[in-house]
């Protein structure tokens, strides 16, 4: 069977089974209206595995009046066919999450259906692109409703618990409630160190998270600046593209070894993380920090078979300046020249980051106005994280009227209060559910009022039958004796 027939035949599976469970019943919420149009009762910012996800699981609860909006093309949301350079997923094969446990719509079930059984044992990790075909195709067989080449400019709170949000090239649309499934960089920006970015010139650098035109790199030589994950994929992606030599500059006197993902991933950390007091959640989350991610084995014994691949441990950068048209590098090693340097540097949390939050910003509670670290562990980092409630929701800070709980921050802000779940295919599997739950919860409570009266009046009729029946009315009663 042609792969084409096999995925068919793989949709069909999934409808089956969503028809097994009953899945598409009428909703239940209460139409709002409001003025400026159509109210929906969700609106998901972001198109990717998360946004995709939420969608699927509101579905499941019978909430149906959401919309996906994601600022790429279709096809071309979250990282995967973007900016992400490594060459698998750095998670097992085996995880799952947004098939929310109906086994057709897995990984795994759409590679069986093009490789068999026997391929699915073959595969070592998923390949990048491999995953984004699969969220392209969950998409279509779920016929979720994304809306393309729609930028969210700004969240405005309106009256009677609704937000107004402006998007570029398109009138504003009104919600109940807000998910920002916007990714790994959505609950701040990427880190650019600001010695890089006041003494170079935009054209000799590019963060790991930007695009970088192919004349950037072939036969140029290449500095890259930190020692995780994304350091190596980069430094193999700037090798297969012809750069002349690729540099990777670390602080650290050694790589990092240790991730803490993978023990998270096989233990209940990642499930029942939420239950934990603060001061675990904080002490967790510290140590998380202080191991960084290692490079993968597969993204570093492929650097390091290039000859032009250079590794220099224990070399911080003390300087940069712009001399000639290169980037001249002081290091604890010595100085160097380049012609493109590549920031490796992460990101950095924190709402007031975020342009379409400017008007809320100042309302969201952070961990720093909640908990107090101990001296020993205190980092200002992990304290601009928001302090989110039990559904993802921003909390408002004290003496703060509360515009901001519709919002929910499905993204790598949330890491503080629930640990691996937003933008961590670990943990979509436990958090989905949560989210969409506590989102259900929201909506039945705002409109229990209505739904509560609706209760109250029932009066259909369900038993019909009648006593004495009207066959037996005229038979005379039998007489003892």
């Amino acid at each position: 069977m042609r792969q084409s027939e096999s995925l068919a035949a793989l949709a069909a599976e999934v409808s089956r089974d969503l028809a097994r469970l009953d899945h598409g019943g009428p909703d239940w919420t209460v139409p709002r209206s409001g003025e400026g149009g159509h109210v929906y009762d969700v609106v998901i910012v972001g198109g990717g595995q998360s946004g995709l996800g939420t969608a699927f699981a509101l579905q499941r609860r019978r909430i149906g009046n959401i919309l996906v909006i994601d600022e790429n093309e279709p096809g071309y949301e979250g990282p995967w066919d973007t900016y992400a350079r490594m060459a698998t997923l750095r998670t097992p094969k085996s995880l799952t999450g947004i098939d929310l446990g109906i086994p057709s719509l897995t990984f795994r079930a759409y590679w069986e259906a093009q490789h068999g059984a026997a391929g699915w044992e073959r595969l070592d990790k998923i390949a990048r692109p491999d995953w984004m075909a699969y969220l392209r195709w969950y998409r279509r067989v779920l016929g979720l409703p994304v809306r393309n080449a729609a930028r969210l400019e700004l969240v405005e709170p309106l009256a009677a618990g609704l937000y107004r949000l402006h998007l570029t090239g398109g009138d504003p649309l009104l919600t109940r409630k807000v998910v920002l499934a916007t990714g790994i960089q959505g609950g701040g920006q990427w880190w650019v160190p600001p010695f890089v970015r006041e003494a170079l010139p935009p054209h000799l650098y590019a963060h790991t998270s930007h695009a970088i035109a192919a004349d950037r790199i072939a036969g140029r030589r290449i500095a890259i600046l930190g020692g995780g994950a994304s350091a190596f994929d980069n430094a193999v992606h700037a090798l297969k593209a012809g750069a002349a030599e690729v540099h990777v500059f670390v602080r650290r006197p050694e790589l990092p070894r240790i991730n803490p993902i993978r023990h998270m991933e096989r233990t209940a950390m990642t499930p029942r993380y939420p239950a934990l007091p603060d001061a675990d959640k904080y002490a967790v989350m510290a140590a998380f920090f202080a191991h960084n991610q290692p490079p993968t084995n597969d993204m570093f014994d492929a650097a390091a078979s290039f000859p032009d691949f250079h590794l220099h441990l224990g070399a911080p950068w003390r300087a940069v300046v712009e001399e000639a048209g290169e980037a001249l590098v002081t290091t604890a090693q010595g100085c160097f020249r380049f012609d493109f340097c590549i920031l490796s540097t992460g990101l950095v949390t924190d709402p007031a980051l975020r342009p379409e939050l400017a008007l809320v910003a100042g309302d969201i509670a952070r961990w720093a106005d909640r908990f107090e670290p101990p001296a020993d562990i205190a980092n200002p980092v992990l304290d601009a994280h928001p302090y989110l409630g039990p559904a993802f929701q921003y909390l408002a800070r004290a003496g703060e009227a509360d515009r901001v709980s519709g919002i929910h921050a499905f993204n790598y802000s949330a890491l503080m209060s629930f640990g691996l779940s937003a933008s961590a295919l670990s943990g979509l599997k436990h958090a989905l559910p949560t989210l969409a739950d506590g989102i259900a919860d929201a909506l039945f409570l705002e409109d229990k009022d209505v739904l509560l009266a609706a209760y109250h009046a029932f009066a259909e009729p369900e038993f019909l039958g009648q006593w004495p029946r009207p066959e037996r009315s005229a038979a005379p009663a039998r007489k003892a004796g």
